[in-house]
């Protein structure tokens, strides 16, 4: 028989100018007598759409195998530009860490996960520090620092790979939605939304899964972010899904690697990733 899984659910994390932001905390029921370490979940959808529940089914299986899962909303681009996402994905991490008593939280294991524009985001908060987009929403005097990113097929440069972000055909609108405006009126913040632009010079480590044939964001994006991350000695893994699209196409070996990324670097759990790894720092498998 399983074990019995609670979901505390539209835990307020934050507010901003009167508007309450919002988590939910998946986790074994009953008391717990020892931190656990959080792998947080940040949900695609362009940055206009998506919502937290569909990280539930992303979270359990951890959850099952001892960690607290979470997963977060934020202010998507109809109702506020960027940076907002970003300080509100700040916010929910220095929520956890504040609040790490009351939820049995490990405060210094806290991992993120998140696919396409969440993919974005938990870059974000691998290659930023703590003086930046960490003034919104509250807890103030908490690091926003994450332990491990997980990013599924994020885009991590804004001024490649885009053409006619401000026509509303474009397959590229969403882009412009995101920043308010096109591109090329609002290039400060294409820089500052791209991960690829920062220095991480003591950036957690890094698991970057991006499928071949993706024809929204293209593989060449995490590819050229990986190798900025490797000339910055960051330790980040590059995986190329073979046949692969945007987040289609993925299989269980690619979970596998996801479980032992966040088992060596929350739980030091060795053995399986560097069995599956092998000292390799890019991999080309089939799902």
């Amino acid at each position: 028989m399983g074990k019995k899984i609670e979901v505390i659910k539209d835990v307020i994390y934050g507010k901003v100018k009167n508007r309450n932001l919002l988590l939910d905390i998946i986790k074994i029921s009953g008391e717990v007598n020892k931190k656990l370490p959080v792998i947080v979940f940040i949900h695609g959808g362009g940055w206009i759409a998506g919502n937290k529940e569909s990280g539930w089914t992303k979270l359990m299986p951890f959850v099952e195998n001892g960690y607290i899962g979470v997963s977060i909303s934020y202010r998507l681009s109809n109702e506020a530009n960027f940076p907002s996402q970003i300080e509100d994905c700040k916010c929910a991490i220095r929520f956890l860490r504040a609040n790490s008593e009351k939820y049995n939280i490990d405060p210094e294991k806290i991992g993120v996960w998140g696919s396409s524009a969440g993919g974005n985001l938990v870059c974000l908060l691998g290659v930023t520090d703590d003086n930046t987009f960490n003034e919104s929403g509250g807890w103030k005097g908490y690091s926003s620092k994450v332990s491990a990113v997980c990013d599924w097929f994020g885009r991590t440069n804004f001024l490649i790979d885009i053409k006619k972000s401000d026509d509303e055909n474009s397959p590229y609108s969403y882009i412009s939605k995101l920043l308010g405006g096109p591109i090329e009126e609002n290039l400060e913040k294409a820089i500052k939304v791209s991960p690829y632009y920062y220095e991480c010079k003591k950036c957690p480590p890094f698991l970057i899964v991006h499928g071949e044939n993706d024809n929204i964001v293209p593989y060449s994006q995490s590819e050229m972010f990986y190798n900025k991350l490797r000339r910055n000695k960051v330790d980040v893994t590059l995986i190329k899904v073979k046949n692969a699209g945007h987040g289609t196409g993925f299989g269980e070996k690619v979970l596998n690697f996801v479980v032992s990324f966040f088992d060596y670097h929350l739980r030091n759990q060795k053995d399986k990733w560097n069995k599956i790894v092998k000292n390799r720092r890019f991999l080309e498998i089939h799902p």
